[in-house]
């Protein structure tokens, strides 16, 4: 298994998420991992968990690391369900397997009613709609009550 490592400066839009160094709507961080809304959602809320350390694939994580990342995954699924306790987690591994960014992340996708499950157009999300969605997944869900 290779180590993590980073990529040239620049050359993944994820890994300069992380750095701060390109804008994204950012709903959780913590010293391994990164939460951010997508900015071609499937759905209402769509948001992308990933490590902060390059790596391709999930079969590229060190094993040091996956808990990090299945406890911020955990945790944006909770801040999800204050939308909708409906939602797909997905992740896609390889350019045949629908991965755009080769850098590996998960897709928390809150699913509603009216909507179809796969919708064959993705929209763009509009600055208003990522500050009041970055907002409200931003912080943890109370507690049940």
């Amino acid at each position: 298994m290779p180590p993590a490592s980073d990529p040239p400066q620049g050359a993944c839009i994820f890994c300069s998420i992380a750095r701060h160094e390109a804008p994204a709507r950012i709903v959780h961080e913590d010293e391994q991992t990164i939460a951010f809304l997508d900015i071609f959602p499937l759905s209402r809320g769509h948001t992308l968990v990933v490590p902060k350390a390059h790596v391709d694939r999930l079969t590229d994580l060190p094993p040091d690391q996956y808990a990090p990342l299945m406890s911020t995954l955990a945790r944006v699924c909770r801040r999800v369900e204050k939308m909708s306790r409906h939602y797909n987690i997905g992740i896609n591994q390889g350019a045949l397997a629908g991965q755009i960014v080769f850098h590996l992340h998960f897709h928390v996708i809150p699913r509603y009613e009216d909507q179809p499950t796969f919708p064959r157009h993705r929209r763009g999300i509009t600055d208003q709609e990522a500050v009041e969605l970055a907002a409200l997944l931003s912080t943890d869900a109370s507690p049940p009550g």
